[in-house]
C-alpha cells in the first residue's frame, strides 16, 4: 500500500484538529487542548509559526508531525523541533512513522539543521524504544521547564 508524504494546506484544518486530538486522547491529556481550529488555522498559515506534515496511505490521511525551528546559539543556526508525530493505531508497525522521522531528518539537512530534538512522556517506552532505535540519545543533562500562561502573565507584571 503505497504511502506518501505532503505537507498540510490550509483546507487541512479539520484534519490536523483532529490529529491533535487523537494524540491528546493517546496520551491522556485531552483536558489540556485548547486549541482551535481558528487559533491554528491563524498560527500555521497566517504567522507560518510551525509545519504540518501529512502522511497518507492511497490517500486516506493516517499520520502527521508538527515541527518549527529553533536556534542553538552554541551553534550559530536554527534547528527543528518535533512537536507532534502521531501515527493513528491501526496503520502502526508499518514502518510509516520512521519514514516521517526519515522526511524530517531530510528536511533538517536542507536547511542546513545540525540538530533535530523532541521530547517524549516517560511512561511512553513503546516510543523510547522507537527513537533509541533511530539512534537518539536521551538527553539526561538537560531537564525542561515551562512557564504556562499564568506563570507568564504574573512574571511579565513584575518590576
Amino acid at each position: 500500500m503505497p504511502f506518501t508524504m505532503r505537507y498540510a494546506e490550509r483546507k487541512d484544518i479539520h484534519l490536523i484538529y483532529d490529529f491533535i486530538c487523537l494524540l491528546a486522547q493517546y496520551e491522556k491529556l485531552e483536558h489540556l487542548v485548547t486549541a482551535t481550529h481558528s487559533s491554528l488555522e491563524h498560527s500555521l498559515f497566517d504567522l507560518h509559526q510551525a509545519e504540518v506534515i501529512i502522511g497518507e496511505e492511497n490517500s486516506a490521511p493516517v499520520s502527521f508531525m508538527l515541527f518549527f525551528h529553533n536556534y542553538s546559539t552554541f551553534l550559530g543556526k536554527a534547528n527543528i523541533y518535533l512537536e507532534d508525530l502521531y501515527v493513528k493505531e491501526s496503520y502502526r508497525h508499518k514502518g510509516y512513522g520512521k519514514k516521517m522521522f526519515v522526511e524530517l531528518a531530510n528536511i533538517a539537512l536542507e536547511r542546513n539543521c545540525e540538530r533535530l530534538d523532541w521530547s517524549c512522556l516517560d511512561w511512553n517506552q513503546k516510543a523510547i524504544s522507537f527513537y533509541e532505535q533511530i539512534g537518539a540519545k536521551k538527553l539526561n543533562e538537560w531537564i525542561p521547564y515551562r512557564l504556562d500562561k499564568k506563570g507568564i502573565k504574573k512574571l511579565s507584571e513584575e518590576k
